[in-house]
Order: structure tokens, then sequence, then C-alpha cells
């Protein structure tokens, strides 16, 4: 590879000859139609031959430094730019720029631009992170200019992304485009789907006078167009008192426009609608949203960059071309990161409703349930009760015209929806019935998976994935939660309206039996009266903690001290109930408690620091009792009322109804997650086989391939390496999305508020599921590991599944930024009497951890007070 490629032998090929920026000027020249200024890069072999022997050590440095220590990297940064900005260039190279020039004009201005091998890629744009200089003009400025670009390829807010982002600094390359200048007339920037909204048949246009410096670098604010179907839909023509225009001598200056023409539009309608063909013909030879900067001269458009616009969230593959509605499935399971493939499969074919994968999550299509008038209404009214946020964004889509299709009367789908299981009678022993035949088809699938392995293993794993669903769709199963469930909403509906009583069903629901969830988080603190007394082995395990310990070697090492055995025993037991259990447990590649025991540590601890022997034992016992004394109470006062006998009878009959049924709301996934690690379990031996066998480099490269290509990989011993590397780098660009909870066919996010007007100014709105107000400190918390909490904080936090549950006997009020009235953290929250407010949208952002803030569980509600 020479030391510089014109844009003409470039193509897609070349990334890691010219970086990203670079690799699309090479593609742009090639598109018909697009008109690309002349230029050449300066390849990345120039880099490695003339700076990077000298900055290996440095780089060392600078790849140790935590990326939140803005001192050292400053420093470390300044020092390696000094380097790199004092190379001397060789002979061979500076005559390799030299022709390139003499072939485009040696005199003429270009502009020179840095192009990083990590830069303007579909999982990180890396916009903005290192220089361009425009209108240098002359060979020695040029040369000056390169260095400058290399340099800034280690300016202190480029080597803070790339640590942030996971890139290894030493593996990072520099290119650097010179280009040959266009001095326009207007420019900006075209993005080919609305940067706010994601909507892919949206294109937006940002427009001033002048070079697009002044909008780039906020000098101004630009005019703004919006295009559909090339229409232009919006204009917003800003004042643009001043532009970025070049300076004689070189470079750039702003300069101020005539008074007259500041409000001026710096583009026809015409011009834009042509602007916005131009861009769509970029997209389609790019094959997703592209983010373009363009100049007008004249009445020319010249595009000078398109990179691809990294933060759309992806779209559901459809098969039609019909517009569709997703619903987020993250949103109701509490588990909105993004997933492996290996998860997505697993988790797909567990559920009986199909799903669509975007963005490493999945998505339901409600389509055909809202195009008939019953299926809307059923969905708006099941949906609106778990998450208001859902119900609004939904309506927002019905209200549009012409956007669904509508179908009279009930189709299928709509009957389907909105169909809920027969009525069963009140009866405990129902309960206990299903929990056994759970825990049975359990203990036979570890009998029987045990020795199995090669395709056998994979084979047993699909078949007994039928057994899973049967299970989950047990049709007595459903009646059991849909008769909880319908009780708690007769409950609170009924008694609000004959008692005035808010949220009733939220205390009556306080330390139901059978709630497996609430019943792990008190026996942690029974694990935490065990540990107790025996000072050395709180003493060690404050050292996993700070050590940052991984694996299970501390429990081997606990039974050297006093006490030891008794507290790895413990620890083992509750493992050996919950281990299962992890954050974001519906994903099977998650790391589960019995893999990494730690995890559980800092919340042991917390217990023993916060509470008396036999904590866990008394809040179940005081939870009943206050569910007894509310349920008399009520009862009471009932009897006063008109009609008051027979309004107390019925009322006692669902609270019978609730107690005895609302507890096996959390046993079903508990199964489910119980079964995954079994699988989980047999399919890591299999892995280290094939690791063993040389057919797989790593045993995690399994969790990038879905579970029939896994079967594939086991049954032949083939692998398709490149496929596992490419998903390992869309999981990590995936990760970094945030799903939406409701998503068309367009692409659009749709976003949604509650429509309420009772709290007070200020608050931050949610929705109310476990009663009652409570006030004190916030502690954000995003990874349950790190949790340093102490009695009466309130936990804030993305978003809660059942392994959260623990901290809840910690905290006195619950905050959540995803969350429904019948999702695991609202019931653990009722079960246990804390005030909780969920679907409070950025509360870890807008709510600092260690202010004082009061939660109002019942109105559903946040204040910040401090």
């Amino acid at each position: 590879m020479g030391y510089v490629l014109g844009f003409e032998q470039i193509d897609s090929t070349n990334v890691a000859d010219v970086g990203g920026k670079g690799t699309h000027l090479g593609e742009l020249s090639r598109v018909d139609g697009i008109r690309v200024p002349a230029g050449f890069c300066v390849t990345t072999n120039a880099f490695q031959q003339v700076v990077a022997p000298s900055l290996d050590a440095r780089l060392g440095l600078l790849s140790r430094v935590e990326p939140d220590d803005r001192a050292a990297i400053r420093t470390l940064s300044a020092e390696v730019r000094r380097v790199v900005e004092g190379v001397t260039m060789p002979d061979d190279l500076v005559a390799a720029i030299g022709e390139s020039l003499a072939r485009l004009g040696e005199h003429a201005s270009y502009a020179v631009r840095s192009s990083a091998t990590a830069e303007d890629l579909p999982t990180a744009s890396f916009a903005g992170q290192q220089d361009s200089y425009l209108n240098i003009v002359g060979p020695a400025a040029i040369l000056r200019h390169v260095r400058r670009c290399w340099a800034s390829l280690f300016t202190e807010r480029a080597v803070t992304y790339r640590r942030r982002n996971g890139f290894d600094h030493r593996k990072v390359r520099m290119a650097v485009v010179v280009q040959r200048m266009v001095f326009p007339d207007a420019a900006g920037m075209l993005f080919t789907a609305d940067p706010v909204t994601s909507n892919r048949k949206i294109a937006t246009v940002e427009a001033g006078w002048g070079l697009g410096e002044a909008l780039v670098s906020g000098l101004v604010a630009g005019d703004v167009y919006t295009v559909r179907d090339d229409q232009v839909v919006t204009t917003a023509v800003a004042a643009k008192p001043r532009f970025v225009q070049a300076s004689p001598g070189g470079g750039t200056r702003d300069a101020p426009i005539e008074p007259e023409q500041q409000t001026q539009p710096a583009l026809t309608e015409a011009q834009v609608v042509r602007l916005v063909r131009l861009g769509r013909r970029i997209e389609a030879h790019f094959g997703r949203p592209q983010d373009i900067e363009w100049c007008l001269a004249g009445d020319d458009f010249h595009i000078v960059q398109s990179r691809p616009i990294t933060t759309l969230f992806p779209i559901p593959t459809a098969d039609d071309r019909e517009n569709h509605v997703y619903v987020s499935v993250g949103h109701q399971q509490m588990m909105t990161d993004a997933m492996k493939p290996l998860g997505l499969s697993l988790w797909q074919s567990t559920t009986a409703r199909p799903m669509h994968e975007a963005g490493g999550r999945l998505f339901v299509d409600v389509t055909p349930v809202l195009a008939t008038p019953a299926g809307r209404t059923r969905l708006l009214e099941t949906l609106g009760r778990s998450d208001p946020l859902v119900r609004d964004a939904l309506q927002a889509v019905l209200d549009r015209d012409g956007f669904l299709r509508s179908l009279p009367g009930d189709g299928p789908d709509a009957v389907r929806a909105g169909d809920s299981p027969a009525p069963i009678e009140t009866d405990p022993a129902v309960v206990t019935q299903l929990i056994r035949h759970g825990q049975a088809s359990v203990a036979t699938l570890r009998r029987k998976i045990q020795d199995l392995s090669g395709p056998a293993l994979l084979d047993f794993i699909l078949a007994d994935l039928a057994e899973l669903r049967r299970i989950l769709v047990d049709p007595r199963s459903s009646q059991v939660i849909m008769a909880a469930m319908e009780a708690a909403w007769w409950l609170n509906d009924h008694l609000e309206a004959w008692l005035g009583e808010r949220n009733a069903a939220d205390v009556l629901t306080q330390s139901v039996p059978h709630n497996v969830t609430s019943e792990m988080g008190l026996a942690l603190l029974d694990v935490a009266d065990t540990i107790r007394p025996h000072a050395d082995v709180v003493a060690f395990l404050h050292r996993v903690v700070d050590e940052g310990r991984e694996g299970d070697g501390f429990l081997h090492e606990l039974a050297g001290l006093p006490g030891g055995r008794e507290a790895r025993d413990a620890i083992r037991g509750y493992l050996d109930e919950y281990g299962m259990r992890c954050a974001g447990e519906i994903d099977i590649t998650r790391t589960r408690w019995s893999e990494q025991p730690a995890t559980l540590v800092p919340a042991i601890l917390g217990n023993i620091k916060n509470f008396e022997p036999g904590a866990g034992k008394r809040r179940f016992v005081r939870g009943r009792r206050q569910a007894r004394r509310k349920e008399q109470e009520l009862l009471t006062r009932l009897r006063a009322l008109p009609g008051g006998e027979r309004k107390a009878e019925e009322t006692k009959r669902m609270i019978d109804r609730v107690r005895a049924f609302a507890g096996y709301r959390e046993y079903p996934k508990y199964g489910m997650v119980s079964r995954y690690f079994v699988y989980k379990q047999a399919l890591l031996r299999e892995a280290d086989r094939l690791v063993r066998s040389g057919i797989l480099r790593e045993r995690e490269d399994i969790f990038f391939l879905r579970l029939q290509e896994l079967r594939e990989v086991v049954r032949t011993g083939d692998v398709d390496a490149e496929l596992i590397r490419e998903r390992r780098e869309a999981f990590r660009s995936h990760e970094a999305l945030t799903p939406p909870r409701v998503l068309t066919s367009d692409g659009e996010a749709i976003t949604s508020r509650y429509r309420r007007d009772d709290a007070p100014p200020g608050a931050l709105a949610g929705l109310p599921v476990s009663a009652g107000t409570v006030e004190g400190r916030a502690r954000v918390v995003m990874d349950m590991a790190r949790a340093d909490l102490e009695a009466g904080d309130i936990l804030v936090t993305a978003h809660t599944d059942p392994s959260w549950s623990p901290l809840f006997v910690a905290v006195a009020g619950l905050v959540t930024e995803v969350g429904g009235l019948m999702t695991h953290g609202a019931v653990i929250a009722r079960e246990y009497g804390l005030p909780a407010v969920v679907g409070v949208e950025q509360a870890t952002r807008l709510i600092r951890d260690g202010q004082r803030i009061r939660v109002h569980g019942t109105d559903g509600y946040v204040q910040i007070l401090t």
C-alpha cells in the first residue's frame, strides 16, 4: 500500500487504508449524479510508517487511564500531539503528496480533513472527534496540516470517546483527506431520516450562507426544512447574521451578512427537494440513512461528506409494504438492554406470540389488533392499565389519518387480543399444585439433560422448549394470574367509588403467600443473619467488594475463617434456590448469580449493616398484619354504607381471591428462568467441547449464534467465524441505543406523555404502582452489584426485574424509568409496602444521586426537594 490514493481508487474495501471519511468519499465519487470535489487520501500506511513508531509507550499509558480521569488524559494527550506535530516526513511521502497536488492544482485551495479508521462507521460515528482545516493553500501548508490531522487523533475529546466506547488507541490509525475546496453560496447538512423522531420517510435539511462551518460550529442557527414524498412539509427560516467565508491568505473567517439577506431563505423549495433526491440516491448506495454535508455553488450541489446516522433505532423487518406498529417487549419485561442472538432466539422460541427483532430487542407487531374497533379498544384498555405511555403512543398513531388500515367488526386477532381466560374458583390448592408441577418438571429436565451432548443435546433442548411453552400457557396458570389481576382492579375501582380509598389493593396484597420473588429478597436477610455474628467473615466480604473479586473463588476461601463454613453454606443454599437469577434474566447469555456469586455480596453487607437479626420474618409478618388490619377497616366502613353487607361480602370475596392468587404471578417466570439456567449449563459444557475441538475460539462465541445455528455448528463441526465477529460488533452498537416503547415501520419512535395535570409544578410524572408517600435520599443505581444503600434510601434506577428484589428490602421507596402496574418491580413494591412510581422518563438523569426526593406512590409523581 502506497502513501497516497486518489478518490477514484477508493471503495468500501479500503477502510483500513483511508479511514471512514476517505472511504465514504471514494464511494460517493462512484454514485451517478453526485458531484464530489476531487481529492486524494494520505493513507494510514503513512501514519503507520512515520508516526506510530514513536508513540507505542505513550499510547500504552493512555490505554490505562480511566475514561473519567480528565486531567491525566489532558496531560498525556497533549504530550502525544506535540510528538506527532514535530515528526519529520520522509522524502518519498512528501513527493507522493506533491505529485497528487500537481495533478489537481498545486496552488488551489484545499480542505485537509482527518479520517480515522474508527470514524464514520455504522456502529460509531466519531463525528467531530478529529480535526478539519479549510482553505489551505500551498504544499508546505498542506504538509503541516496533514501532521496536525494526525495529531488530532489524540485530542482530549477523541481519547475520551475511544476509551468510553472500547476502542484501543494502538489499533486506530489516521488517514488524511485532501480535497479541492468549494466556495459555496450556501452549505449545510442533510439527514435522510429525521434525527429527532427517527422517521426514515422524513428528510431534514439545514442550510446557511457561506461555508457549512458556521452551522457546525454553532456560530449561527440555520434554516430547517423537512421533506416527505418530494414535498417540503415544514420550513423554518432562521435569522443568519453571520457566515463563514474563505480568508484571502488561507483559512477561514466569519463575517457579517447584509441585513436584507439575513432573513432570506438560503435555499428555494425546489432546491431543497432536489437536494433530498440526491440524498436518497446516496442513502440507497450505502444502504442506510445518511448524515450528508453539502455545498451549493451557483445552482450545483456538491457533496463533501456522507456518514451513517448511528443514533437511529433499527426497524423490524416486515414481509409486506403496509404500515406497521410495534410495541417493545423489553418495556413489558423490565429488560430494555440489548440481547445477544442466542438469548433473542431462545426467548422467541419460548413465547407464543411472534416477535420481531430490531436493535438487539424484541417487538410485537400490534397492527392486526389495531385494525379492528374491538381490538383497538381492548388493547388500549389493557396497555392503558399497565403502561399509560404505551397507550398514549398508540393513540397518537391511531389519530393519524390513513396510517393504519381499518377493518370493520372483530377480526380473529382482535378476539384473541381481548379474550380473558375462563373464570376460576378461589382455591389456594390450585397454586400449590401448579408450583409442585413446575418444580417436578424442572427436576425431570435436570435428570434427562445431564448426560447429553452433541446434536442430541440441541435436539433435546429444542424439544423441551415445547414443554416450557406448555407450562407457560397452562390454562389454569393463566386463570390464576388473570383472576388475581382482575380482583385487584375490582378492589381499586370499587373501593375508590364506595369509600374514596385509592389503590386499596396495594396494602391488601402485602405479604401474600407463594411470592417467590419477594421471598427471595427476605431470604437474603436470613443469609445476613447467619454471617453477621462472624466479624472475620464480614471483613473478608468487604475486601471481596473493594477488590472487585469475580467468580466463586471467595466461597472456597471462606471455609478457613471462623464462621466461614456456615457463611459459605448459607450463600450456597441461597444460590441453590435463586442462583439462576440475574439482571436481564430473560436473556440466557447474561451472567447468573451462581456464576458470579460476588454480585450478591454488596446486598448481603447492606443487610448486615441496615437490619437487626430476624428482620426477614418480622417484615413478612408485619406486612401480613397490615393487610389484615386494612381488610377489617375497609369491611367495617363498607358495612356502614347503604347496601353495606352486600358490598362487604363482595369485597371480602375479592380480597380472599387476590391474596390466594397474587403471589403466583411471579412463579411462571421463576420456573422459566430455572429452566433457562439448566439449558445454559448444558450449552456451555457443549461450548467447551467445541473450543477443545478447535471449532470455536472461545465458549462465549455460542452467545452470538441463534439456537438453530448453534445446532448446525454442533452437527457439522463448522462455524462462520466472520458471522460471530460481525454480531459481536453489532451487539456493541445495539448496547448504545435506547429502544422506544412504540416504533413504526417508518422508523419513527413515537413520543408519549402522561395526560394529566394533577402533579405540582416541576414534579416528575409517572405511573403510581404502590401507594403511599415517602421522603428520603435518592440513590441512583444502575448496577445492583455496586449498590450502597442505607435504611430510608429511595432506589432510583432505569428498570428492575426480579433480580433486584434483594435491594427492595433495604429501601423506603422506588422510582424507575420503565415499568407498569403488573411488572415485577411494581408487584414486589406492593408486597413490601414500598411507595413506588414507575415510568418516570429520564429519572436517572433528572434525579441526581444523593438528592432528597419525595415519592408520591398513590398519585404517581416524584418531587425533587434539594
